[in-house]
């Protein structure tokens, strides 16, 4: 079963950064796309960044410029680092393995989501 671990997130003004982190473990790693989701209060869960197995990487346009995804395979770990953050990406994050591209519907192969990390950026 593929269990998924998200930590790094944290209290941080507007224009501070915070490295959030995506444990995997459960399959082969480095033959999965991944994707960071976040969903804050009252809204739907969406995918704001995804990365290849090959490392290319795509990421929605309220975080392009600002997050960057990244993955190391021999640590089973997907990362995401976040700069510039605004009050709007207040959210609890998470990692799974993406089925859909931004901008559709949430599609995930990974069945079970992990516990997610809260991120607040807060005046």
């Amino acid at each position: 079963q593929v269990q998924l671990v998200e930590s790094g997130g944290g209290l941080v003004q507007p224009g501070g950064s915070l490295k959030l982190s995506c444990e995997v473990s459960g399959t082969i790693f480095s033959r999965e796309t991944m994707g960071w989701y976040r969903q804050a209060p009252g809204k739907q869960r969406e995918l704001v960044a995804r990365i290849g197995t090959a490392g290319t990487t795509d990421y929605a346009d309220s975080v392009k410029g600002r997050f960057t995804i990244s993955r190391d395979n021999a640590k089973n770990t997907v990362y995401l680092q976040m700069n510039s953050l605004k009050p709007e990406d207040t959210a609890v994050y998470y990692c799974n393995a993406p089925l859909s591209v931004i901008g559709q519907p949430v599609r995930i192969l990974f069945p079970s989501w992990g516990q997610g990390t809260q991120v607040t950026v807060f005046s």
